[in-house]
Formats: structure tokens, C-alpha cells, sequence
């Protein structure tokens, strides 16, 4: 049964992660990264932040809660990307909006959601977007609490596109178009699925965290464009978060009984 814990109104902190992942979904050259960690939480009444998602609570009852989804992809430039080679870069996407998250099953030490994020993408040139589509990526979504302040999530769905979402990764222009790459136009549709296991542990001032992504796109609606060169696809990452601040206001937080003996 859940409990009521006094925590920090918000929290604050930063860190670094390293990444490596496919230049984009289907290529068969993968980069890797170093980026910047923001860690921020906020538990307010209307506004709520965590390492996972914003809590507008836009809608929240019993069985669910409506909210706000996050996403994005990397930038790529086609000189560093062989199949691409020619064609303009990509630049790096933003995906926002609003989330439906049907609570399954949730008890001392598992959480289960059903989670339906339905997101419209820009493609970012500095601070400048520009539309390129929407998509749409149900989740079945696992947190497991086994104590001693570790979290272990387990995630996986299908994704599906729209057409100027796949425009965007895998049309090839007709002026483009070479002897090894075709010119291709892309439809939306059904665009693969994604299964992702993750690892975090809280201590007193400090997050860690670690992920493994695999990608498969058989069945996908644009398998068939010239810059798909694999069917599958895998990213792993971690990162380390110091937190350096937080408010000397506390407020209840309704948490599993775990996570009162040790916090997530």
C-alpha cells in the first residue's frame, strides 16, 4: 500500500551521460556521445517533474492520468553517414505531446502502466523548428522496486508514423538519387517496435542510471527505402546526475511501501 514520505519540493543537479546509437533508425553506422544530465524534480500540487516525464496533471484519476511526453532524435550529417552521403544533413527532432497513462497494476515493489503518447515531431535548426510530423508509440511500461534505492524498468511497443514523419528519415529526392540509392518515397504507417530494459539508483546526492535499447523494424512501412540498411538496431547509454540543490519546503509524497525503506 502506498505511504506518505516528506521530500523536497523540487530537487536540482546535473551530470553526464555517454550514449552510442544508430545514426537513425534502420542505418548501420552508430556514433557515440557525450551529454549533459539536468536533474530536476518538482512535486507540486498541478505540476509535477521527474527523470521520466512532466506531470501537468492535465487529467488524473484512479485508473490513469493525462500528462506531457518527451523525445527527440540526433542530429546527422550525411558526410559522416555513408548511406546519406550526398543528401542534406538531419537535423536533430523534438517530440512533445500529450500522454494517456492507464494504471494496470501497481503494489509494493511493481508499478504497470499502459502509456499513449501521441507526439508531433519538429525538426530543430538552433532554436527554429519546423514541422515534420507526428507519431504515435503505445508502451507497456514496468518499474520494479527491489529495494536499496535501485529502480529497474522494462519497457516495449509498436511506433507508428505519419507520412511526413517518414518523409523526413527516408525519402530520397529524385535529384538525390545515385545508382546505389534509388529514389524512394516514403509512406507513413506502421514503423517497428522498440523494447528498452533500464537500471537507476538514487543515493543521498547522487543518480545513476544505465539503458539498453533494441530496435526492430520488420514490417516497417518504409523497410523497403535505400537508407534502410539494418532491420535491427541497438543503443545502450549511461549517465551520473550530482544533485546540488534542493528546497528546505517539504511536501507529502504518496509512495510504495519500498520506496519508504528506501528511496527510488
Amino acid at each position: 500500500m502506498p505511504g506518505l514520505r516528506k521530500k523536497p519540493l523540487w530537487e536540482a543537479g546535473a551530470g553526464i551521460g555517454v550514449v552510442s546509437m544508430p545514426d537513425y533508425r534502420g542505418a548501420d553506422q552508430s556514433h557515440s556521445y557525450a551529454l549533459p544530465i539536468p536533474y530536476l524534480v518538482y512535486r507540486g500540487d498541478f505540476l509535477q517533474v521527474d527523470r521520466q516525464k512532466i506531470r501537468g496533471l492535465l487529467f488524473s484519476r484512479d485508473w490513469g492520468e493525462l500528462d506531457v511526453s518527451l523525445n527527440g532524435s540526433i542530429p546527422v550529417k550525411s558526410d559522416q553517414n555513408t548511406a546519406r552521403r550526398g543528401m542534406p544533413n538531419l537535423d536533430p527532432t523534438l517530440e512533445i505531446g500529450p500522454q494517456l497513462n492507464v494504471f494496470l497494476s501497481k503494489g509494493a515493489r511493481h508499478d504497470l502502466q499502459l502509456r499513449l503518447p501521441v507526439r508531433m515531431v519538429e525538426a530543430m535548426d538552433g532554436l527554429h523548428g519546423r514541422p515534420v510530423g507526428h507519431i504515435f508509440s503505445p508502451v507497456l511500461n514496468l518499474d520494479l522496486y527491489p529495494g536499496n534505492n535501485w529502480n529497474i524498468g522494462v519497457s516495449g511497443g509498436p511506433v507508428w508514423g505519419d507520412t511526413a514523419y517518414h518523409n523526413y528519415f527516408y525519402t530520397v529526392e529524385p535529384q538525390y538519387a545515385t545508382a546505389d540509392r534509388p529514389a524512394y518515397q516514403a509512406h507513413g504507417g506502421y514503423a517497428g517496435a522498440q523494447f528498452i530494459v533500464s537500471a537507476s539508483k538514487r543515493f543521498d546526492h547522487m543518480w545513476f542510471g544505465a539503458y539498453i535499447k533494441d530496435d526492430d523494424l520488420n514490417g516497417a512501412a518504409f523497410l523497403d527505402s535505400p537508407l534502410v540498411k539494418r532491420h535491427y538496431g541497438f543503443s545502450a547509454g549511461f549517465g551520473v546526475s550530482w544533485i546540488f540543490a534542493e528546497s528546505d519546503r517539504r511536501v507529502s509524497v504518496a509512495e510504495p511501501f519500498s520506496a519508504m525503506r528506501s528511496e527510488r
